[in-house]
């Protein structure tokens, strides 16, 4: 089953205390290109996520936000700044006392300051982080990929339409050139008469002889045969599960490679055009194999 490489999605998942929200967006490129934002950032949890898409992705453009937050109460801490706030005092004290203040100092005036009180950073569990960003990963990875499968199908059915096509006029090229002797045989009489203007007597062997080799010469059945086999190999490919774009690509070259030798030994003006329309296909395929998997 063929797969786009362009897809969209996201999945949020949350446990008690501990949320994640994750963002994935894939593209068009030959190998696996991962590119990760999380936050907060976490090395130990970044290497998990990069093993965790290239578990299901082959190839692509990977675009992945993740983004959690841990509000257990293990990892809230406060850390208080007494010798500021001691000082602070004192001089509220030394104030008041010299103006002859009647004004309770009071621990809203203290902390007007600012700082005196400050959130401490704790390192966060991330053991006990990870399931749920796992979660939430796994779920956008399967809507991504249900996203990536439903494109694929349209494509494979635009190739599936595409081969069948060259198929056919492979067929129709093969029964075109299965009289080539006969068919030198009478072009090469006809030419030596019209040239000796019916006067000399042709050597009705070495006719036969110079038609068989022209016939050889533009033989094309070995090009045909693994045509052929290359159809079938590329329908087994797109059916498979594993990731095909690669396979697929290379097959393509290998088309192109005996229309190419086809083109060269037929001498025929239609089968010429055909050829180039079965080349025109190909290149359709492979503007499609590219978004492929």
């Amino acid at each position: 089953m063929l797969k786009s490489m362009t897809a969209f999605a996201g999945a949020e998942k949350t446990d008690g205390k501990i949320s994640a929200e994750v963002e994935i967006r894939s593209f068009n490129s030959k190998y696996l290109d991962l590119s990760l934002r999380l936050y907060p950032a976490s090395p130990y949890m970044e290497e998990k996520i990069r093993e965790l898409i290239a578990n299901e992705i082959a190839r692509g453009r990977i675009e992945i936000t993740v983004r959690f937050n841990d509000e257990s109460e293990e990892t809230r801490a406060f850390d208080i700044d007494e010798p500021k706030a001691a000082a602070y005092y004192n001089a509220l004290v030394l104030l008041k006392e010299r103006f002859a203040l009647d004004t309770k100092i009071s621990l809203e005036l203290l902390l007007g300051i600012g700082n005196i009180i400050k959130p401490v950073k704790i390192e966060q569990d991330m053991d006990a982080v990870w399931p749920v960003v796992r979660g939430s990963i796994n779920d956008a990875l399967d809507k991504l990929n249900l996203m990536r499968k439903r494109e694929g199908s349209h494509i494979a059915e635009d190739i599936g339409r595409r081969l069948e096509f060259i198929e056919l006029n492979v067929d129709r090229i093969e029964k075109e050139t299965d009289g080539l002797l006969s068919h030198y045989h009478k072009r090469l009489k006809e030419r030596i008469m019209v040239l000796t203007e019916n006067v000399v007597e042709i050597d009705s062997e070495r006719i036969v002889q110079e038609a068989a080799l022209l016939a050889d010469k533009s033989d094309i059945s070995e090009e045909i045969s693994r045509t052929k086999s290359h159809i079938k190999q590329f329908r087994l490919f797109m059916n498979s599960e594993e990731s095909a774009g690669r396979k697929l690509n290379f097959l393509l070259q290998e088309f192109n490679r005996e229309f190419n030798t086809m083109g060269a030994k037929v001498g025929y003006a239609d089968l010429l055009h055909l050829i180039i329309d079965l080349r025109s296909e190909l290149e359709k395929i492979r503007e499609q194999i590219q978004n492929v998997e």
